[in-house]
Order: structure tokens, then C-alpha cells, then sequence
């Protein structure tokens, strides 16, 4: 592994960053609920993830969090896992069911991060301390992990300036951010504008339900209908998902170039639109640390060890004040950019993104 992948495999920045989130309730301290002593023996770790339209969750996240798991707390470690599909009624149940199971820490990446928190307390109040994980739910969680997510949109914003140039100012750009029930997607959408406003003119912008890609072609439909397709010379895309469906709205409108679309994740799909000139950008998040981190501090919290060691940065949500959090650092994903990922753990094997259809690509891109 080269020194940079080795700084992107630990670049756990010790920044503090706060939720930009509506605030619900009297702000408190992380903190509460009945404090675990030092268990010793089996632990059961309860696992919850959002949805599975988003290929990191089942191919990165879930595989990775629980191997540290196991690595951290032994090969009889207990997880019980379950995924909400995207419908946050679910998510809520799920809590309970794993309240009923009494798992001994819960790890959730939460659907809607403000209708989780009643679920989140009643965990709290039973001693089973929750770790938030990718999206900063509400309610008194006991620790947080994620990327620098306002990095994430600038990063987004200053790929797409850049491949722009002097097109900045020539046309308009679109820009597709993420689901309002995403705490993550204002922040997405915050960095993003921080870098772009007054550079490029913004000619329609939609927060997309559901980060579902079909709405995100609806969108684009909506605004080559609006803006006219002569005059959109760039879209920003939160997400590699919205980014195909985006890219899909383009083709069918006729564009005889495409302009650069950006997106987030990585996902194999997107990595061969970046190949084959489709995409022009993604966000490569490394998901071992945040996964390894997750994993760390549920083992922790469970034990009742204290988790200041691990946890160096604090953040605020909408409910509870000073959160121990781990926070990752993204990084640009382009065509020059995947050769030095290409099989490392927590990316994808050559064999994987160069099938038959992109094999030349990838012989061009220098994929060994």
C-alpha cells in the first residue's frame, strides 16, 4: 500500500464540526441513560442500515463492520443485522426488535435522522448505547462516526469548477442535492455552495426525495425542459446513484457531449461511467476507518470502557450537544485517480470493474 493510500486508510481528522440541524427539543449533553459496567464475556451487537439501493452499504459497510467486530470482541461476538429499505417506520421497528433482543450496543445509520430519535432514547433508557454511523441521527446517541461531510460537497464543487474552466461562465449547472431527511445531504449541499456560488450560475437546484435515482431523472427532465440543453454545461449530483439517473436523462435528451456530472461513493457503476468518459467525478470515502471506528466504539460503549481514545472530535446534532465522534477524510475520485485504489479493501478488484465492455478503458486508464 503507497503512502497516500496509507494516510487515506487513517485520516480520522481531529476537527470538530457541528450538524447544521433544526433544533427539536432541549439541547443536552451525549449522555443518559443507564450506564453499562465492565462486561466481560459474549457481546451481541445489533447492526442497522439504511437501505440497500446504495451498493456500499451491502458490499463495504456491512461486511467490514462486522469482521472489526468479531476482531475486536472474539469469534463468538453475536450481530444482529437488518436493513430498512429506505422506509423509516421500519428503521423504527427494527429498534425495538433489537431492544427486545437486548443487545448490548446498536450501531444505526439512520433513514430520517430526526424520526429515529424517540427509537434512539428508548434504546438509551433500556443501557443500550447507540452509535450513530454515515448520518448523524437524533436523540441521545452516545457517539458518531463519518466523513467530513461538508468536505465531500466542496471536494464535488471544486472537481466541477475545475473541469469546467472557462465554461463557467458560458451556461448554467444543475444541481441535484440529496434527501432533506439526510442530515448529511444539507451538508453535501452546504460545501457545494460554498465553493460554488458566484463562480457558475446555479440554473435549477432540487433536493431529491429519497436520493432515488429515478426522482433524480424526473429532476434533470424537468430542468433540460426548463433551462434548455444548450445552456447546461455542468451537474452537480450528490451521489453516484442520482448521477446515473441523470446521466440517462442527458442521453435521452440528445446531448451530443456530455457535461461533467460529479457524484459521491464510488460505486462500481459510476467507477466505469468515469471510465468510459460518462461521469466525470465521484467521492472516494474510504469505508474501513469509518467501518473500523463504528465497530470500535459499540465494542467500547458496550464494555462500558470509556471511549475518549478513540473518539477525538465532538459534534452537535439537533438534540444532544458534545457527541464523541470520529470524523474520515474523502477524497476526488477521477479517471487518474482509480489505478491507485484499484484492490485495496474497501474498493474494487480489477477483475471486478474491467468486465468485457470496459476492458480497453481500463487498459488506457494503466488498471493492472
Amino acid at each position: 500500500m503507497n503512502a497516500h493510500l496509507r494516510r487515506a486508510a487513517v485520516a480520522l481528522a481531529a476537527v470538530s464540526m457541528t450538524a447544521g440541524l433544526a433544533a427539536c427539543g432541549s439541547a443536552k449533553e451525549a449522555g443518559g441513560g443507564t450506564a453499562k459496567k465492565d462486561k466481560k464475556g459474549p457481546l451481541t451487537i445489533g447492526l442497522l442500515l439504511p437501505e440497500n439501493q446504495t451498493a456500499r452499504y451491502e458490499r463495504f459497510d456491512r461486511p467490514l463492520i462486522e469482521k472489526k467486530l468479531k476482531e475486536l470482541a472474539g469469534a463468538d461476538t453475536v450481530i444482529l443485522y437488518d436493513n430498512a429499505k429506505q422506509d423509516a417506520s421500519v428503521q423504527q421497528q427494527q429498534v425495538d426488535t433489537m431492544i427486545t433482543k437486548k443487545v448490548d450496543a446498536l450501531i444505526v445509520d439512520a433513514v430520517d435522522a430526526k424520526s429515529i430519535a424517540s427509537s434512539v432514547k428508548k434504546a438509551n433508557d433500556k443501557g443500550i448505547p447507540v452509535v450513530a454511523y454515515d448520518r448523524l441521527a437524533e436523540g441521545p446517541v452516545k457517539a458518531y462516526t463519518s466523513v467530513d461531510n461538508e468536505r465531500v460537497g466542496r471536494i464535488q464543487g471544486e472537481s466541477l469548477l475545475k473541469e469546467l474552466g472557462d465554461n463557467a461562465s458560458k451556461g448554467q449547472i444543475v444541481m441535484m442535492n440529496g434527501a432533506i431527511t439526510d442530515p448529511n445531504a444539507k451538508m453535501y449541499k452546504d460545501g457545494a455552495h460554498a465553493v460554488l456560488d458566484g463562480k457558475v450560475k446555479i440554473g435549477r437546484e432540487y433536493d431529491t426525495k429519497e436520493w432515488k435515482p429515478e426522482n433524480a431523472n424526473e429532476n434533470m427532465k424537468g430542468a433540460i425542459s426548463s433551462l434548455g440543453k444548450d445552456n447546461i454545461v455542468g451537474v452537480y449530483s450528490a451521489n453516484d446513484g442520482m448521477a446515473g439517473g441523470i446521466i440517462t436523462a442527458l442521453r435521452s435528451a440528445g446531448f451530443d457531449k456530455l457535461p461533467p456530472v460529479t457524484g459521491q461513493d464510488a460505486e462500481l457503476s459510476a467507477v466505469q461511467r468515469i471510465l468510459a468518459d460518462e461521469q466525470f467525478m465521484s467521492v472516494y470515502k474510504p469505508y474501513k476507518p469509518e467501518a473500523d471506528a463504528a465497530a470500535e466504539l459499540a465494542v467500547a460503549l458496550a464494555r462500558g470502557k470509556d471511549i475518549g481514545d478513540i473518539a477525538k472530535s465532538t459534534v452537535t446534532s439537533g438534540t444532544t450537544k458534545k457527541i464523541p465522534a470520529v470524523i474520515v477524510t474523502p477524497f476526488a475520485l477521477t479517471k487518474a485517480d482509480i489505478a491507485k485504489y484499484v484492490g485495496q479493501e474497501g474498493f474494487f478488484t480489477k477483475d471486478e470493474i474491467c468486465t468485457a465492455k470496459y476492458r480497453e478503458r481500463c487498459d488506457a486508464a494503466g488498471l493492472k
